[in-house]
């Protein structure tokens, strides 16, 4: 039974066995946890259908319109680096609580805005925002769970942010078509409340007060930078980061390479985008279920393998090949797969090295995850729409540094 919100817990032993089970979350507390991780990939990709008439009907620039989700990811990345570590020494719940109620009214706002700079200003206030759900729902795992248990919960919350930005952009495409841009705002807007709602009623404080941190930026400072000299905490962050951020070099890419050179209707395309997610989904659930049986360490190692050696086989399937229709849709469909074992896997290993600072290596986690994804995603397009080599390219390199960093975590001394 979950207990009620700000009932001190037990402090965590780190030498306790890490199949200790995670008896304080309520499978409806995960669920929550589960959806606030998915806010910020659903704001960055459902409204990307509408951007032509967003234009249209605010008489402004593409560029303009496209500044509208450049500054979203500004906030979310520099959200998450303060509310990550103000969460060690404030405590999670307030903070969550405080997050959702000012997304949703960012989502108002952006919902109403009569001009692209009033829309510009609320999507960073609702990227700033929406990091709360981000950072703070693997904070929340880390402060009850590690080890195995930890593994699982985490593989339910990635499934979730790993096929939200997969579905996100099928889902934008009838929305904007059904109730137009303004009416995605406003229905991103309800989710955050409807979010608000279920942290009010289902997620505890986790971080009693004789466990937080003091010291103010001091402490952060020093956190980070024990953090980011931690070789195991780097290797397995790195492993997350960049397996993010090839699933995000090919949802960028997609559109071109499947419909412009493989010669899909939009129809097939979404058809086959839906079956990625659904291989991804389960294959992360898979993954749940098979960490009883083995170490999330031993589950990442089969994931980062199996993604590089399908990444380089799509990059021959590319460069060689001459992308054959069917050989290319079945390496993207298993490459996107592998990633389930690849997600809530990595996120174990780093929060379980970041214990000490929950809210501070969740937010290096979450700032560098998003900010690579967003770096990467022009890459793929350098050479026009009708060249898939970028995008082979982009996510061999991405799937075999995953590789090298979880080899490296492997191999390194406990901190």
């Amino acid at each position: 039974m979950t207990p009620p919100p700000g009932t001190p817990l037990p402090v965590l032993d780190p030498a306790a066995p890490a199949t200790a089970p995670a008896r304080a979350l309520a499978p409806a507390t995960t669920v929550v946890l589960a959806l606030l991780t998915a806010i910020a990939p659903l704001a960055t990709d459902m409204y990307l259908p509408a951007f032509p008439r967003m234009a249209t009907e605010l008489g402004t620039s593409a560029t303009a319109v496209q500044l509208s989700l450049t500054t979203f990811m500004v906030g979310l990345a520099l959200g998450q680096l303060v509310i990550g570590p103000l969460s060690d020494q404030r405590g999670r719940r307030g903070l969550l609580i405080a997050g959702s109620a000012v997304c949703a009214l960012a989502g108002v706002a952006c919902a109403l805005a009569p001009s692209v700079g009033v829309l510009i200003a609320a999507r960073f206030v609702q990227g700033f925002s929406g990091a709360a759900g981000v950072v703070l729902a693997r904070a929340v795992v880390s402060d009850r769970a590690r080890g195995t248990a930890a593994a699982k919960l985490f593989g339910v919350m990635m499934l979730i942010q790993g096929v939200a930005p997969v579905l996100a952009p099928l889902l934008g495409g009838s929305l904007v078509t059904a109730v137009g841009w303004r009416g995605v705002f406003g229905i991103l807007a309800a989710v955050s409340a409807l979010m608000l709602v279920g942290v009010l009623a289902l997620v505890p404080e986790t971080l009693p007060r004789e466990r937080r941190t003091g010291g103010g930026l001091a402490t952060t400072l020093r956190d980070a930078r024990t953090l980011l000299t931690n070789r195991r905490y780097l290797g397995w962050t790195g492993a997350l980061v960049l397996g993010f951020a090839a699933m995000f070099a090919y949802i960028s890419a997609s559109p071109f390479v499947l419909q412009n050179i493989l010669g899909l209707s939009v129809g097939q395309y979404s058809v086959a985008f839906a079956a990625n997610a659904l291989g991804l989904g389960v294959v992360a659930g898979l993954g749940t279920r098979l960490v009883d049986r083995y170490s999330p360490r031993r589950l990442l190692a089969v994931g980062v393998v199996a993604v590089a050696v399908l990444a380089v086989a799509l990059l021959v399937d590319v460069v060689v090949l001459d992308l054959p229709r069917w050989p290319t849709l079945a390496l993207l469909f298993l490459l996107v797969s592998a990633l389930g074992l690849v997600f809530g896997n990595a996120t174990t290993l780093a929060t379980d090295e970041a214990a000490h600072a929950a809210g501070t290596g969740s937010a290096l986690m979450g700032a560098l995850q998003f900010g690579l994804g967003a770096a990467v995603s022009p890459l793929v397009g350098l050479r026009g729409e009708h060249d898939a080599v970028p995008m082979a390219i982009t996510v061999a390199v991405l799937a075999v540094g995953a590789v090298v960093a979880a080899r490296l975590a492997a191999t390194s001394r406990a901190a």
